[in-house]
């Protein structure tokens, strides 16, 4: 797997590297600014990105910016936010295309390599990674949002580990439901947001899209 990593801090950068090759993943590109992300996605367009938000000049949102100008041009490239705060407004922005390959994780709660590893392929393979930190700050703001509204205690619990990445069996391992009880709740969320059963779409991702991207 082919991956670029934009990050300003040169320690952190040449960590990430040596953690990703130590994977057997190949760092085709590591940059500091913005327009050299961007050069770096679109030339030769990887299988994954590694994106800090806020990067050289200016330091508020140039990392971001220049990966949803990359998913213009390359549609569904994904991309995997490394953030210091939860900034709502950039994860809206990042899943605003509803075309899934996406995560947001706080750099101070990645602690385990392999887990980290594990979300990046993820996202690689046409799914979400999102930290369960900036899941509750979007749902704390999208709680009155219909169809999230219609969802039950226990079907929003669900859709917020399925935002994490995680299997059936994992949120019943994590919710001490059986994977039945945890299939049902997951048909019930597709039926709310009338996710017809199809051969070309990803329910799970475009639920947790959905779920993510309402408007408050």
């Amino acid at each position: 797997m082919r991956v670029a990593i934009a990050e300003d801090l040169y320690l952190l950068r040449e960590g990430l590297v040596h953690l990703l090759r130590a994977h057997g993943l190949d760092v085709v590109a590591a940059v500091e600014t913005g327009p050299e992300l961007l050069k770096a996605l679109t030339g030769d367009p990887p299988d994954v990105a590694i994106v800090d938000v806020r990067l050289p000049p200016t330091f508020t949102d140039e990392g971001l910016q220049a990966a949803l100008e990359a998913r213009r041009r390359v549609p569904g490239l994904p991309v995997l936010v490394l953030s210091q705060h939860v900034e709502q407004l950039y994860a809206r922005e990042l899943l605003a295309d509803g075309s899934g390959s996406v995560g947001y994780l706080l750099k101070d709660r990645v602690f385990d390599a392999a887990q980290f590893v594990d979300a990046l392929r993820r996202v690689a393979g046409g799914g979400t990674a999102m930290d369960p930190e900036v899941i509750a700050k979007l749902l704390a703001s999208n709680a009155r949002s219909a169809p999230l509204g219609r969802l039950t205690p226990r079907e929003r619990e669900v859709l917020a580990l399925m935002a994490e990445g995680r299997s059936n069996a994992a949120i019943a391992q994590r919710l001490f439901l059986s994977e039945s009880a945890v299939g049902k709740h997951t048909a019930s969320i597709f039926a709310k947001f009338d996710l017809a059963p199809s051969d070309d779409d990803n329910r799970r991702v475009l639920a947790v899209l959905a779920y993510l991207n309402a408007q408050p």
